[in-house]
């Protein structure tokens, strides 16, 4: 069988924030049309860019771009819904901006670290307003087209830090240079050379380094299309690997950027029979292949620190697997998924001794006793997490399990139509 995933959730936001800023008018195409990138869309709209729909089926989206000093102050607060990839890489590029505008989300938003972002964007001249709890939204920002340099050594490898002080940059006409302990996902400087930024990142003994040297006074628009989403993906690909969708399964335009594929050599490790076929060249934005899997005989893995950042949202499903793999699957370094939409490592432990397994919670991360082909059954939460819903729908319907997923339709977040595209797939494998 063969299937697509929706388009990419962390390039999306992204290309629609780099075309609203843009110069000219970008055409994108496989934007991911769903809640997170809805409610980013919605709030560039009320910075006083015009942009259409996202249609579902993924075709063509003319933005025309307001130029890096076109943002409008808005009439109302910036709602980012469940977006913390949208909040923050907006934090970032109106500290760079000539206006005044509040953001805020909803309540599982409102519980997420800001402090992250807003400490050195404050060090480059942007102000912010408490309007709640300190370190997080609502938040009023405050904004300067001219920002100070900044050099900044953020203490974990995180995509969205980066993002938001390149961005501020970006707007705030800043050199910026970020260096972090490892390096993360790197769609933000690929999107920015892209458009004429040049934005370069090297190994360095402490870590990775990220450097823009010469902001421009005006970016060019992108004609791109987003790939599949590999976090998307991964779902899927846990679902074959488990025997949930038969004897093989492809999903074709998937998303090979390196920083994201260490899922792929987790699967491996544990097992799996996985292969990319047609993959881009070298020199495309994004690399993208077709990726074909079939299960095998699962057996336990270990995760740390170095992998993390390249498999960050995909660890809830590292775990499940672990818990029908045999032997005991250990996972360390992964604190950063106490700070996510809920605590994932929390919510994992939870949900899988639920069901029975046994799991030792760990500061940063857990470990977790599989037992192949054991019946599992229980109540599990999804803790408003998409994430997590997903990960325990994908082991109820592989094992044809006895599990209710609370809120399952969470999942709507970044992945729509996901709980219809299981219930097909283990249909036709059954």
């Amino acid at each position: 069988m063969r299937i697509r995933v929706p388009g990419d959730k962390s390039i999306s936001q992204r290309a629609l924030i780099l075309s609203a800023l843009g110069s000219g008018t970008s055409r994108l195409k496989g934007l991911l049309c769903s809640g997170d990138t809805e409610s980013t869309l919605s709030a560039l709209r009320g910075l006083g860019v015009r942009i259409p729909d996202i249609p579902r089926d993924g075709s063509e989206v003319l933005i025309e771009g307001v130029g890096l000093g076109g943002l409008k102050t808005p009439t109302h607060a910036l709602d980012l819904g469940n977006s913390g990839t949208g909040a923050r890489l907006l934090l970032g590029t109106l500290s760079g901006s000539s206006l005044s505008a509040t953001i805020d989300g909803d309540a599982s938003l409102r519980m997420r670290p800001m402090a992250r972002v807003t400490e050195p964007l404050e060090l480059m001249g942007a102000r912010f307003q408490q309007l709640g709890e300190v370190g997080r939204l609502p938040l009023t920002v405050r904004g300067c087209s001219r920002l100070k340099p900044l050099e900044w050594n953020s203490p974990v490898a995180s995509g969205q830090i980066k993002s938001s002080l390149l961005l501020a940059g970006l707007t705030g006409h800043a050199r910026i240079v970020v260096t972090e302990p490892l390096e993360s996902r790197d769609h933000t400087e690929r999107l920015f050379n892209a458009v004429g930024t040049t934005v370069i990142g090297e190994e360095i003994d402490t870590g990775w380094r990220v450097e823009m040297p010469h902001p421009p006074d005006e970016i060019g628009p992108l004609d791109f299309t987003v790939p599949g989403d590999i976090s998307s993906a991964a779902f899927v690909l846990t679902l074959a690997a488990l025997g949930g969708a038969g004897k093989e399964l492809t999903i074709e335009s998937v998303g090979l950027n390196r920083t994201r594929t260490a899922f792929l050599d987790v699967l491996s490790r544990m097992g799996v029979d996985i292969e990319v076929h047609d993959r881009t060249p070298e020199g495309f934005i994004e690399p993208r292949g077709d990726l074909v899997v079939r299960p095998g005989d699962l057996r336990a893995t270990s995760v740390g620190a170095a992998e993390i950042p390249s498999l960050i949202d995909e660890i809830p499903l590292v775990a499940v697997l672990g818990a029908c793999a045999e032997g005991e699957t250990k996972i360390t370094g992964a604190e950063e998924l106490r700070s996510k939409e809920s605590d994932r490592i929390s919510a994992v432990t939870e949900n899988l001794r639920a069901l029975g397994v046994v799991v030792e919670e760990l500061d940063d991360g857990l470990i977790v006793q599989g037992v192949p082909g054991r019946k599992l059954s229980g109540l599990v939460n999804a803790f408003h997490d998409h994430r997590i819903a997903m990960s325990f729908s994908v082991l109820a319907g592989a094992t044809g399990a006895s599990i209710h997923v609370a809120d399952s339709r969470v999942s709507d977040v970044s992945f729509p139509g996901f709980d219809r595209l299981i219930q097909k797939l283990t249909e036709k494998a059954g």
